[in-house]
Protein backbone atom coordinates (compact mmCIF):
# COMPACT_ATOMS: atom_id res chain seq x y z
CA UNK A 1 0.00 0.00 0.00
CA UNK A 2 0.73 3.22 -1.10
CA UNK A 3 -0.67 6.88 -0.08
CA UNK A 4 0.05 10.31 -0.82
CA UNK A 5 0.79 12.10 2.72
CA UNK A 6 -0.73 15.13 3.28
CA UNK A 7 0.76 16.57 6.70
CA UNK A 8 -0.68 20.72 6.56
CA UNK A 9 0.47 23.53 8.30
CA UNK A 10 0.25 22.85 11.66
CA UNK A 11 2.53 19.55 12.58
CA UNK A 12 5.43 20.55 10.58
CA UNK A 13 5.49 23.78 12.56
CA UNK A 14 4.01 22.63 15.81
CA UNK A 15 3.72 19.01 16.29
CA UNK A 16 6.77 17.67 14.66
CA UNK A 17 6.59 14.50 17.14
CA UNK A 18 3.63 13.52 15.29
CA UNK A 19 4.80 13.22 11.89
CA UNK A 20 8.09 11.37 13.29
CA UNK A 21 6.02 8.92 14.96
CA UNK A 22 3.38 8.20 12.39
CA UNK A 23 6.48 7.91 10.14
CA UNK A 24 8.03 5.34 12.00
CA UNK A 25 4.63 3.28 12.78
CA UNK A 26 3.74 3.15 8.86
CA UNK A 27 7.29 2.35 8.11
CA UNK A 28 7.34 -0.86 10.75
CA UNK A 29 3.87 -1.60 9.35
CA UNK A 30 5.41 -1.87 5.14
CA UNK A 31 3.13 1.75 4.37
CA UNK A 32 5.04 3.35 1.73
CA UNK A 33 4.68 7.49 1.76
CA UNK A 34 4.80 9.93 -1.08
CA UNK A 35 5.62 13.25 0.19
CA UNK A 36 4.28 16.29 -2.57
CA UNK A 37 6.17 18.82 -2.21
CA UNK A 38 3.65 20.93 -3.61
CA UNK A 39 0.82 20.55 -1.47
CA UNK A 40 -0.34 23.48 0.34
CA UNK A 41 -2.66 24.41 3.07
CA UNK A 42 -5.99 22.35 3.46
CA UNK A 43 -8.13 25.77 3.52
CA UNK A 44 -9.53 25.12 7.10
CA UNK A 45 -8.79 28.73 8.33
CA UNK A 46 -10.03 30.35 5.19
CA UNK A 47 -14.13 28.58 5.04
CA UNK A 48 -16.33 30.72 7.22
CA UNK A 49 -14.56 34.21 5.41
CA UNK A 50 -13.82 32.86 1.98
CA UNK A 51 -15.48 29.39 1.09
CA UNK A 52 -15.03 29.26 -3.26
CA UNK A 53 -11.06 29.77 -1.76
CA UNK A 54 -11.07 27.22 0.67
CA UNK A 55 -12.46 24.71 -1.69
CA UNK A 56 -10.08 25.24 -4.08
CA UNK A 57 -6.95 25.05 -1.89
CA UNK A 58 -8.08 21.76 -1.02
CA UNK A 59 -9.40 20.94 -4.22
CA UNK A 60 -5.49 21.57 -5.92
CA UNK A 61 -4.48 19.07 -2.79
CA UNK A 62 -7.09 16.85 -4.21
CA UNK A 63 -5.83 16.92 -7.58
CA UNK A 64 -2.13 16.96 -6.87
CA UNK A 65 -3.18 13.22 -5.28
CA UNK A 66 -5.10 12.24 -8.06
CA UNK A 67 -2.60 12.84 -10.32
CA UNK A 68 0.14 10.44 -8.91
CA UNK A 69 -2.83 7.99 -8.83
CA UNK A 70 -2.45 7.77 -4.96
CA UNK A 71 -5.09 7.92 -2.24
CA UNK A 72 -4.85 10.69 0.76
CA UNK A 73 -3.86 9.69 4.70
CA UNK A 74 -3.81 13.14 6.40
CA UNK A 75 -2.72 13.50 10.42
CA UNK A 76 -4.81 16.59 11.30
CA UNK A 77 -8.12 15.92 11.80
CA UNK A 78 -9.02 19.81 10.63
CA UNK A 79 -7.31 18.79 7.31
CA UNK A 80 -9.30 15.58 6.75
CA UNK A 81 -12.97 17.47 7.20
CA UNK A 82 -11.46 20.52 4.81
CA UNK A 83 -10.81 17.94 2.32
CA UNK A 84 -13.55 15.68 2.63
CA UNK A 85 -16.24 18.67 2.48
CA UNK A 86 -14.45 20.21 -0.96
CA UNK A 87 -14.60 16.80 -1.84
CA UNK A 88 -18.17 16.70 -1.00
CA UNK A 89 -18.83 20.05 -2.80
CA UNK A 90 -16.72 19.09 -6.36
CA UNK A 91 -18.83 16.42 -6.60
CA UNK A 92 -22.46 17.69 -5.59
CA UNK A 93 -21.98 21.38 -6.87
CA UNK A 94 -20.97 20.79 -10.71
CA UNK A 95 -21.17 24.72 -11.21
CA UNK A 96 -18.21 24.74 -8.69
CA UNK A 97 -16.58 21.97 -9.85
CA UNK A 98 -15.88 23.32 -13.58
CA UNK A 99 -14.98 26.33 -12.19
CA UNK A 100 -12.37 25.37 -9.83
CA UNK A 101 -11.08 23.17 -12.35
CA UNK A 102 -10.80 26.06 -14.76
CA UNK A 103 -8.55 27.47 -12.40
CA UNK A 104 -6.70 24.20 -11.80
CA UNK A 105 -6.09 23.63 -15.47
CA UNK A 106 -3.51 26.37 -15.27
CA UNK A 107 -1.29 23.91 -13.73
CA UNK A 108 -2.34 21.28 -15.57
CA UNK A 109 -4.62 19.73 -12.86
CA UNK A 110 -7.93 18.49 -12.85
CA UNK A 111 -10.15 16.83 -9.90
CA UNK A 112 -11.82 13.91 -11.26
CA UNK A 113 -12.29 12.21 -7.82
CA UNK A 114 -11.44 8.84 -8.49
CA UNK A 115 -9.69 7.92 -5.10
CA UNK A 116 -10.25 8.43 -1.43
CA UNK A 117 -8.83 10.47 1.35
CA UNK A 118 -8.25 8.38 4.64
CA UNK A 119 -7.41 9.91 8.24
CA UNK A 120 -4.44 7.74 9.67
CA UNK A 121 -6.76 6.24 12.28
CA UNK A 122 -8.96 4.86 9.20
CA UNK A 123 -5.64 3.58 7.60
CA UNK A 124 -4.68 1.34 10.33
CA UNK A 125 -7.88 0.21 11.77
CA UNK A 126 -9.52 -0.60 7.71
CA UNK A 127 -6.80 -0.64 5.39
CA UNK A 128 -4.33 -2.69 7.61
CA UNK A 129 -6.70 -4.29 9.98
CA UNK A 130 -6.37 -5.56 13.58
CA UNK A 131 -5.17 -8.98 13.00
CA UNK A 132 -1.84 -7.41 11.24
CA UNK A 133 -1.27 -4.36 13.56
CA UNK A 134 -1.46 -7.68 16.41
CA UNK A 135 1.34 -9.08 14.70
CA UNK A 136 3.51 -6.21 14.54
CA UNK A 137 3.17 -5.48 18.43
CA UNK A 138 6.09 -7.37 20.34
CA UNK A 139 4.61 -6.02 24.00
CA UNK A 140 1.35 -4.77 25.29
CA UNK A 141 0.90 -1.97 28.00
CA UNK A 142 -0.24 -3.19 31.58
CA UNK A 143 -2.84 -1.41 33.83
CA UNK A 144 -3.20 1.80 32.06
CA UNK A 145 -6.25 3.61 31.08
CA UNK A 146 -6.51 5.97 28.22
CA UNK A 147 -9.36 8.43 27.35
CA UNK A 148 -9.92 8.60 23.24
CA UNK A 149 -10.23 12.29 22.20
CA UNK A 150 -12.21 11.68 19.20
CA UNK A 151 -12.44 15.36 17.73
CA UNK A 152 -14.62 17.32 16.12
CA UNK A 153 -14.01 17.04 12.23
CA UNK A 154 -13.81 13.39 11.44
CA UNK A 155 -17.34 12.96 12.72
CA UNK A 156 -19.46 16.03 11.71
CA UNK A 157 -21.09 16.14 9.19
CA UNK A 158 -21.23 11.93 9.43
CA UNK A 159 -22.93 11.23 5.93
CA UNK A 160 -19.53 13.48 4.48
CA UNK A 161 -16.61 12.20 6.81
CA UNK A 162 -18.02 8.65 6.96
CA UNK A 163 -15.42 7.96 9.44
CA UNK A 164 -17.01 6.17 12.09
CA UNK A 165 -20.72 6.16 14.07
CA UNK A 166 -20.74 10.17 15.25
CA UNK A 167 -22.70 9.25 17.97
CA UNK A 168 -21.20 6.24 19.45
CA UNK A 169 -17.74 5.47 17.41
CA UNK A 170 -15.27 3.02 18.42
CA UNK A 171 -12.61 2.74 15.69
CA UNK A 172 -10.01 4.83 18.27
CA UNK A 173 -11.40 2.74 21.28
CA UNK A 174 -10.22 -0.55 19.51
CA UNK A 175 -7.11 0.68 18.15
CA UNK A 176 -5.89 1.63 21.73
CA UNK A 177 -6.85 -1.69 23.27
CA UNK A 178 -4.69 -3.61 21.04
CA UNK A 179 -1.66 -1.64 22.73
CA UNK A 180 -3.35 -3.86 25.86
CA UNK A 181 -4.78 -0.51 27.89
CA UNK A 182 -8.07 0.46 28.40
CA UNK A 183 -10.11 2.59 26.81
CA UNK A 184 -12.37 4.09 29.37
CA UNK A 185 -15.78 5.34 28.96
CA UNK A 186 -16.02 8.93 29.89
CA UNK A 187 -19.24 11.80 29.45
CA UNK A 188 -17.47 14.06 27.30
CA UNK A 189 -15.13 11.89 25.48
CA UNK A 190 -17.12 13.75 22.23
CA UNK A 191 -17.19 17.14 23.47
CA UNK A 192 -15.11 19.97 21.51
CA UNK A 193 -11.57 20.27 22.73
CA UNK A 194 -11.84 24.17 22.97
CA UNK A 195 -9.07 24.54 20.20
CA UNK A 196 -10.87 26.93 17.38
CA UNK A 197 -12.04 29.37 20.53
CA UNK A 198 -8.09 29.33 21.72
CA UNK A 199 -7.08 33.48 20.63
CA UNK A 200 -10.46 34.50 20.26
CA UNK A 201 -12.21 33.53 23.57
CA UNK A 202 -9.35 31.76 25.68
CA UNK A 203 -10.93 31.87 28.71
CA UNK A 204 -13.90 30.02 26.83
CA UNK A 205 -11.50 27.91 25.18
CA UNK A 206 -9.15 26.99 28.34
CA UNK A 207 -12.80 25.89 30.26
CA UNK A 208 -13.75 23.41 27.41
CA UNK A 209 -10.05 21.96 28.09
CA UNK A 210 -10.37 22.00 31.45
CA UNK A 211 -13.79 20.23 32.00
CA UNK A 212 -12.48 17.66 29.58
CA UNK A 213 -9.41 16.84 31.11
CA UNK A 214 -11.02 17.18 34.49
CA UNK A 215 -13.34 14.52 33.36
CA UNK A 216 -10.91 12.42 31.98
CA UNK A 217 -9.48 12.24 35.09
CA UNK A 218 -12.37 11.73 37.48
CA UNK A 219 -13.56 8.94 34.96
CA UNK A 220 -9.99 6.57 35.93
CA UNK A 221 -7.92 8.04 32.87
CA UNK A 222 -3.76 7.70 33.35
CA UNK A 223 -3.71 9.55 29.79
CA UNK A 224 -5.57 10.96 27.28
CA UNK A 225 -4.66 10.03 23.80
CA UNK A 226 -5.02 12.60 20.64
CA UNK A 227 -4.68 11.86 16.96
CA UNK A 228 -4.58 15.85 15.73
CA UNK A 229 -2.27 18.12 16.25
CA UNK A 230 -4.93 20.62 17.23
CA UNK A 231 -5.83 18.59 19.48
CA UNK A 232 -3.08 17.56 20.83
CA UNK A 233 -1.63 21.10 21.25
CA UNK A 234 -4.35 22.08 23.63
CA UNK A 235 -4.21 19.61 25.39
CA UNK A 236 -0.34 19.16 25.68
CA UNK A 237 0.99 22.83 25.74
CA UNK A 238 -2.48 24.98 26.46
CA UNK A 239 -2.79 22.43 29.16
CA UNK A 240 0.94 23.00 30.18
CA UNK A 241 -0.14 26.91 30.22
CA UNK A 242 -3.14 26.16 32.50
CA UNK A 243 -1.43 24.56 35.39
CA UNK A 244 1.75 27.55 35.13
CA UNK A 245 -1.56 29.98 35.84
CA UNK A 246 -2.88 27.66 38.18
CA UNK A 247 -5.83 26.93 36.21
CA UNK A 248 -6.36 23.61 36.86
CA UNK A 249 -4.55 21.70 40.13
CA UNK A 250 -3.68 18.48 38.32
CA UNK A 251 -2.82 17.02 35.26
CA UNK A 252 -3.72 14.47 32.61
CA UNK A 253 -0.77 13.83 30.20
CA UNK A 254 -1.59 14.02 26.57
CA UNK A 255 0.00 11.25 24.36
CA UNK A 256 -0.33 10.69 20.43
CA UNK A 257 -1.81 7.38 19.16
CA UNK A 258 1.33 6.33 17.09
CA UNK A 259 3.64 7.58 20.01
CA UNK A 260 1.41 5.09 22.04
CA UNK A 261 1.48 2.16 19.25
CA UNK A 262 4.84 2.82 18.36
CA UNK A 263 6.16 1.68 21.89
CA UNK A 264 3.98 -1.71 21.59
CA UNK A 265 5.86 -2.08 18.70
CA UNK A 266 9.48 -1.73 20.28
CA UNK A 267 10.29 1.97 18.89
CA UNK A 268 11.62 3.48 21.94
CA UNK A 269 10.08 6.94 23.42
CA UNK A 270 12.73 9.16 22.40
CA UNK A 271 12.85 8.21 18.58
CA UNK A 272 8.84 8.78 18.69
CA UNK A 273 9.62 12.34 20.40
CA UNK A 274 7.52 11.68 23.91
CA UNK A 275 10.15 13.69 25.23
CA UNK A 276 8.52 16.31 23.31
CA UNK A 277 5.47 15.93 24.85
CA UNK A 278 5.09 19.07 26.91
CA UNK A 279 2.76 17.58 29.60
CA UNK A 280 5.35 14.87 31.69
CA UNK A 281 4.02 11.58 31.13
CA UNK A 282 4.13 8.92 33.87
CA UNK A 283 6.22 5.61 33.62
CA UNK A 284 4.38 3.15 31.15
CA UNK A 285 3.44 -0.08 32.46
CA UNK A 286 4.13 -3.05 30.43
CA UNK A 287 4.40 -6.62 29.67
CA UNK A 288 5.90 -9.09 26.98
Amino acid sequence: MKYALFLGCNIPARVQQYETSARLVLGRLGIAIEDVKEFNCCGYPLRNSDFKTSVLFSARNLALAEKLGLNMITLCKCCYGSLKMAEHHMKEDSLLRDEINEILAKENLEYKGNFEIKHFLSVLYSDIGINTLKEKITMRFKDIKIATHYGCHALRPSNIMQFDNPVSPVIFDRLVELTGAKSIDWALKLECCGAPLLGINDDLSMNLTKNKLTDGKQSGADYLCTACPWCHLQFDSVQKMMIEQQRINSHLPAILFPQLLGLTMGIDKETLGINMNQTDLIELKSEK
